[in-house]
């Protein structure tokens, strides 16, 4: 059994230099498109959101929020927003959540009016500090309420930024977790092999990097016109009151690309709970450049249907990048563990679990090879 690949596959090639029809000879009123807004929250979401500025994300709108005014005039989204101006006047909410809680409670009217008609939002927040821990749960809330499908991508805490930090993300994850559609958490000590010895700076930047291909591997599939088209009601499907969601990063060249890409993600260290087995809805985005193949594709697919549930709900997205040239990038977002699964912490997640393919008994083999690839380069700069 094979999953639906929603679309025509080798749409572009198939339909050649044949041009539709327009819509007045037709009677049919043109799709529009999506409104994504990719929302920031706090110092780590805005810092996040500058990242995904610089990669050009397409058909996106981005927005920061914050209480801290130096650091919303240092961003560089077009829509700002300053939370909580007659409670923290700009100077921050000094890292306690029920400060970031309110400063958003007081702009609750500006978030409505600026999320109305959005169809899809991610909100990406750093979680431990005060304004991302407490606003990004009431901004999800608005977002909800607005009808918009709405995403959390999270970071939690690395071990050396305290136990008190570590608790009020998981406290905040938790109240965030009941407005979401969907919520990925990514636990940043999980990132910690893949950067060790690097400069602390280039540490959090990682962490910002992860979000950023979180949320291009939703987006992109359905902004950017691919071998294998899938609409925005397609991924609905799949993250509407989904819960929480693990996600997976891959990337794979030479002759086996697609395989390798395909089960480093599924054994992603990003994975909360290590591992997607059994999930009953999945969203996979198979990037490449034009020399990506429908076998590519099938193959990397797959992989993944095998491990997820047989019955379970997959969309799949091939995205053409040119930049791709010789290289596979495999993003999976599953979902669908446990129905109205709340959030657990990674302390209480199990740790014994196997992957379902193993890697080469190679030093770093479940590093993401993204980070892989940093980390040699970096190495061999400093040799």
């Amino acid at each position: 059994m094979h999953p639906q690949l929603n679309g025509s596959a080798l749409t572009m090639e198939m339909m050649g230099t044949h041009q539709s029809p327009s819509p007045e000879s037709t009677g049919i009123l043109p799709s529009q498109s999506a409104r994504i807004e990719v929302i920031g929250v706090g110092g780590g979401g805005s810092n996040a959101v500058n990242r995904m500025i610089q990669s050009d994300l397409e058909g996106v709108s981005y927005r920061v929020l914050n209480t801290d005014a130096q650091a919303l005039l240092q961003s560089a989204a077009d829509h700002r927003v300053q939370l909580g101006q007659t409670l923290t006047r700009g100077l921050g909410a000094g890292g306690n959540p029920s400060i970031g809680q309110k400063a958003a409670e007081e702009s609750r009217a500006d978030l409505q009016q600026a999320l109305q008609g959005a169809d899809l939002v991610f909100i990406a927040a750093g979680m431990g500090g005060g304004t991302g821990t407490g606003a990004a749960p009431v901004v999800a809330e608005v977002a909800k309420e607005s009808g918009a499908l709405t995403v959390g991508i999270v970071t939690k805490p690395f071990g050396f930024e305290g136990r008190r930090r570590m608790r009020q993300a998981d406290e905040g994850i938790a109240r965030l977790a009941e407005h979401v559609d969907t919520l990925i958490v990514i636990p940043n000590d999980r990132l910690r092999d893949a950067i060790a010895g690097a400069p602390l700076q280039e540490a959090f930047r990682s962490a910002d990097d992860v979000l950023r291909m979180g949320v291009k591997g939703i987006s992109d599939i359905i902004t950017c016109p691919g071998l294998v088209n899938v609409d925005f009601a397609d991924v609905r499907s799949v993250m509407t009151e989904a819960g929480t969601a693990l996600l997976g990063i891959g990337v794979g060249s030479g002759r086996s690309r697609a395989i390798e890409a395909a089960q480093t993600a599924i054994n992603s260290p990003l994975l909360e709970a290590a591992r997607i087995d059994g999930a009953k809805g999945c969203v996979i985005n198979i990037s490449g450049g034009r020399d990506m193949t429908l076998e590519d594709m099938t193959t990397a697919s797959e992989v993944i249907y095998d491990v997820v549930d047989p019955e379970a709900n997959i969309i799949v997205g091939a995205v053409v990048d040119e930049r791709l040239e010789g290289e596979i990038h495999v993003t999976v977002i599953a979902t669908g563990f446990e129905n109205g699964q709340p959030y657990r912490s990674e302390r209480r997640a199990s740790t014994n679990a196997t992957p379902s393919f193993s890697p080469a008994p190679e030093a770093g083999a479940s590093i993401p090879e993204f980070l892989r690839q940093r980390q040699l380069k970096r190495d061999g700069e400093i040799g």
